[in-house]
């Protein structure tokens, strides 16, 4: 929890709108523990639960690759200057762009695939597969030995 010399590990936890936001905020007591910053897709969000240190991705999705770079700028600028110890999401791909920024600035990553994937991982959740350091499913069907780990449900 603590890093060498007694500061908080710092993390930034990383959610789109909807779903993803509800099932992050579910972890918010978990994180609170940390130097956390928050990152979402929606500025409305961050008011709506009172939080301060929130940063706003553009959101985007595969099929809207200009917005996609836009987002992936943003990621980076945030991963280095926050330099995280962590980077935490619940999806969808403005968390993966992180995750990617976060990888590349030295944190760990943490994939938390969203509940409403009951039948297999998303495309985001799919390629963070390859490179988080670790992947969790809300599913335990969906657990995989070496690279998919199920330790229950936000819901």
């Amino acid at each position: 929890m603590d890093r060498a010399g007694g500061s908080k590990r710092k993390v930034l936890a990383v959610a789109s709108g909807g779903g993803h936001w509800e099932q992050m905020m579910l972890l918010r007591p978990m994180l609170e523990r940390f130097d956390v910053c928050f990152a979402t897709t929606n500025p409305g969000l961050a008011e709506r639960e009172g939080l301060d240190n929130v940063h706003i991705l553009r959101d985007t999705n595969r099929d809207r690759p200009l917005d996609a770079l836009r987002c992936a700028a943003t990621a980076l600028r945030i991963a280095f200057t926050l330099r995280p110890d962590v980077v935490i999401t619940t999806g969808a791909m403005p968390g993966l762009l992180c995750l990617i920024a976060g990888k590349l600035a030295g944190a760990r990553t943490i994939w938390v695939e969203s509940v409403a994937n009951a039948e297999q991982p998303s495309l985001s959740g799919a390629v963070a597969r390859r490179f988080v350091s670790l992947w969790l499913t809300q599913w335990e069907h969906l657990a995989r030995p070496g690279s998919g780990e199920y330790v229950g449900a936000l819901l």
